[in-house]
């Protein structure tokens, strides 16, 4: 009986793990596999700037691939990935939160807040850290709500 159980068990949580890494592939937002267009996303949080990783210290993070500027970077996602990940799977906190919309980000616009990564859509004179900043906590809250969502489709 309890091999029987271990082995349901070992099955429901490989599958929950699928689902997931499938989930992510689908709502995450990566550049040919490659999340952050290639940003180290330790950089943000140990140098407060964005520093473009290498391919030789690459890693994937349940289905999404993350690239590092040096070992000690990759070493230091690995030991807290959800640290280091950026939020709304790496779409912008303002459109999530105004629009409940994926919209692409620029890598070198974002905000650390609570320990986390925030980025932004910055192009054409339309720099939408700026807009967050005026009601960051209603968009933030409003981001939260409907980045749920959207893992949920």
């Amino acid at each position: 009986m309890k091999i029987w159980f271990s082995f349901l068990l070992f099955l429901s949580v490989n599958k929950g793990f699928g689902q997931s890494e499938a989930l992510r592939l689908k709502q995450f937002n990566q550049d040919n596999g490659l999340a952050l267009k290639g940003y180290d996303p330790v950089s943000y949080f140990t140098l407060n700037k964005a520093i473009k990783g290498k391919k030789e210290f690459s890693i994937n993070y349940h289905g999404i691939n993350y690239d590092f500027s040096n070992s000690e970077n990759r070493q230091i996602f690995q030991a807290n990935p959800e640290k280091y990940e950026p939020q709304y799977g790496g779409w912008c906190a303002y459109a999530m939160g105004k629009e409940g919309a994926k919209v692409e980000v620029d890598p070198e616009t974002y905000k650390i807040i609570d320990g986390k990564l925030f980025l932004f859509y910055n192009r054409f004179f339309n720099n939408t850290l700026k807009s967050w900043n005026l009601d960051e906590p209603g968009l933030h809250a409003k981001a939260d709500v409907n980045w749920q969502k959207i893992l949920k489709q």
